[in-house]
């Protein structure tokens, strides 16, 4: 490898680095306000100012610099110290100094490096400008006098999101970032441009003026909004969340976070269920938790075990659905089912459910097949990842079903479930061609009447075009489902489905199926036609808990410690960043108290017992953190569906509106102000 000099010490670096990239893996701190790992490079700011020899004697911008053998780097010279301050003399010219006010203050890049690398005074007198504020949605507020035009929220949404909805305009004194005509930034990563400003010109407008930075106790967690898993924190203040913020995970997230995943914490306070309720003469009324415990445990037990069952929700952890598998198992039911949707998975090998590619793995995929998703709004993290390959011109993407923005090019196949059984030729031939083919399917194709024959179709396609094989370079598993709901890959694992004889959740939702129906967080099945004594247990008042006879208040995602498996097989753990309101408690511990009463009792007095059991039942569950995809198998794709004939139904997406997917986004404010801008119900002033 080259070698290169920084203040005097050889530092060996890989051929196509910058002079700034070499300088930090010397150890050297480089100031940058335009620079970011992860977007394309502007030279813009000004503040990464070195001095290179060979080289012209004046500083240069060590982000654009291309390292070179040989080269001499000095990152503390006299001459580089006074060109750094120059530079922050002239940023903070028309800069308005208001960190009083400012939202960014405490965590500003601007305040950081002024203080270390600027001068103690200024020599500018004039006025300062100022630049009239910008609309640009529910998601962001514009302070744009602030703004050093450092362009990192144009790059990342022409670049990342791929809505360039953001730009610069005029020159100059009049240059100015903007939206065109007034527009809401049109993007479902909106949120992330907040984060990457470096000096509060535009911050998070949900959460403006409702905290300072070291007012906040900081948890590590996982996301629960949609099946990536998201490595988040949670910064609380009292008993109250204030915000989420993304961690780095490469192989997940990345840096960035959904808007879903970032706002909807108000939801966390809201329509929140904090004491028990029973019904009485119909309507509801406060009970205690004796009473309520009480009339379930007499339900449960004057009905027969095939008349009970257990329907799991979208965002339950997996200690909380392992605990009711093992109560209603030991009650003799064999109804349950984690799957609302009526999906047809949940039978066969692992690898049958999971995203076996990886979803870091998927970017070396050179054609990929979507089927009845859109990973733009069921997984928007995922869609950056297959924009960054489609860049990168090494992917060709092919779509069957619904005709959306993906934000990328792609070939549209067709719509329904029919054209999987008679693909065009060229179709097949993009993927047989392909080294490493993948196909996506998306968690609404496979629900509903067509899922098995879907599922049959995709895995006799599979095996025509190679996309689980064993291969020179090794094995490439590229059959890939999309979940959307975040407890779905952990039930299909602990075998929360139906037991022989037992019913599905859409069976068990039928009038006169059961007498005694219980939901674990279960809010996105329909129950109209229902007639069955209705236990909810879960923490919001959302569709599960509007028609229950009775109601346990649980606890949210934020509250309790918890294992999820996202959609690619990886285990996490989530961690409480505060206690559940009023009285509700964990999920577990409420079906263990339960399961006492019912003369059941579970074999567990704490969540690491609990753990443990899951751990000896299941032992996938205890490598956390491990992604099946990177030690990839082959395995048998024949009968991934139980057979069945498609309809043409049209394929479409799980996710029907993207603000307002589960109870946590539909209890929030933010969440429905941006629905409604995405909807066109509210309209912005140039519009």
């Amino acid at each position: 490898m080259p070698i290169a000099k920084v203040n005097g010490v050889e530092v060996e670096f890989e051929p196509g680095m910058t002079v700034l990239q070499v300088a930090e893996r010397a150890g050297q701190e480089i100031p940058r306000f335009c620079y970011h790992e992860r977007l394309s490079i502007a030279g813009n700011c000004r503040m990464c100012l070195v001095e290179v020899k060979p080289g012209p004697p004046k500083p240069q911008a060590s982000c654009a610099l291309p390292a070179a053998e040989g080269q001499e780097i000095f990152t503390d010279t006299p001459m580089v110290k006074k060109a750094r301050e120059g530079v922050m003399e002239f940023l903070l010219i028309n800069h308005p100094l208001d960190c009083p006010i400012c939202d960014q203050g405490g965590e500003c890049d601007l305040q950081d490096q002024a203080m270390g690398y600027g001068r103690d005074g200024s020599r500018y007198a004039e006025n300062k400008r100022a630049v009239e504020e910008k609309n640009m949605g529910p998601t962001i507020k514009t302070f744009m006098t602030r703004c050093i035009q450092c362009t990192r929220c144009v790059r990342f949404v022409t670049e990342v999101a791929g809505v360039p909805d953001i730009g610069m305009i005029s020159r100059g004194e009049d240059a100015e970032i903007t939206t065109y005509l007034e527009k809401a930034v049109d993007s479902e990563l909106s949120g992330n441009v907040n984060d990457l400003c470096p000096v509060g010109a535009l911050t998070h407008r949900p959460w403006q003026y409702h905290y300072r930075p070291w007012e906040l106790k900081k948890t590590e967690t996982i996301d629960v909004m949609d099946a990536l898993g998201s490595n988040i924190r949670a910064d609380a203040k009292g008993a109250e969340v204030m915000r989420i913020l993304p961690r780095v995970n490469e192989g997940i997230n990345e840096e960035w976070l959904s808007d879903v995943s970032r706002y909807a914490v108000d939801g966390l306070q809201r329509q929140r269920l904090d004491k028990p309720w029973v019904r009485e003469n119909g309507k509801l009324r406060a009970a205690s938790w004796d009473e309520a415990l009480g009339l379930v445990a007499a339900k449960l037990n004057a009905a027969a075990a095939d008349r009970i069952g257990v329907i799991a929700g979208d965002l339950q952890d997996a200690e909380s659905m392992k605990a009711a598998l093992d109560l209603f198992r030991a009650l003799g039911s064999a109804n349950t089912d984690c799957r609302q949707d009526g999906s047809a998975l949940g039978y066969g090998p692992r690898e049958g459910w999971l995203f076996n590619s990886g979803l870091a793995g998927v970017e070396n995929a050179d054609a990929v097949l979507i089927v009845g998703a859109n990973p733009r709004t069921e997984a928007p993290l995922l869609n950056t990842r297959l924009r960054k390959a489609w860049l990168a011109g090494k992917t060709e993407i092919g779509l069957i079903g619904e005709q959306v923005n993906l934000t990328y090019d792609y070939s549209w196949l067709g719509a329904g479930s029919k054209t999987l059984a008679k693909l065009p030729k060229a179709a097949t031939d993009f993927l047989s061609k392909a080294e490493r083919p993948a196909i996506i399917v998306g968690a609404g194709a496979v629900s509903g009447p067509d899922g098995a024959a879907v599922l049959n179709a995709l895995g006799a396609l599979a095996q025509k075009v190679g996309v689980v094989a064993a291969k020179d370079s090794g094995v490439w598993n590229g059959f890939n489902v999309l979940h959307s709901a975040a407890s779905r890959v952990a039930g299909l694992d602990m075998g929360f489905v139906p037991a022989t004889g037992g019913k599905t959740a859409a069976e068990m939702a039928a009038k006169g199926a059961l007498d005694v129906l219980f939901l674990l967080g279960a809010d996105e099945i329909d129950l109209s036609k229902s007639k069955a004594f209705r236990v909810y247990l879960g923490s919001h008042g959302d569709r599960g808990a509007h028609g229950a006879d009775v109601i346990l208040p649980g606890a949210a995602y934020t509250e309790k410690n918890g294992l999820y498996v996202n959609t690619e097989g990886r285990v996490q753990m989530g961690f409480r960043a505060v206690f559940p309101k009023g009285e509700a408690k964990e999920d577990w511990a409420i079906l263990r108290a339960l399961s006492e009463r019912l003369g059941h009792k579970l074999p567990y007095d704490s969540l690491d017992q609990l753990r443990a059991k899951l751990f000896a039942d299941h032992p996938t569950f205890g490598q956390i953190d491990y992604a099946p995809g990177s030690t990839p198998t082959v395995f048998d794709l024949a009968g991934l569906g139980d057979g069945g004939k498609a309809t043409d139904a049209p394929l479409t997406s799980a996710v029907a509106t993207f603000h307002l997917t589960n109870p946590i986004a539909r209890a929030s404010v933010t969440m429905a102000e941006c629905a409604a801008v995405a909807s066109g119900a509210a309209k912005l002033a140039a519009e």
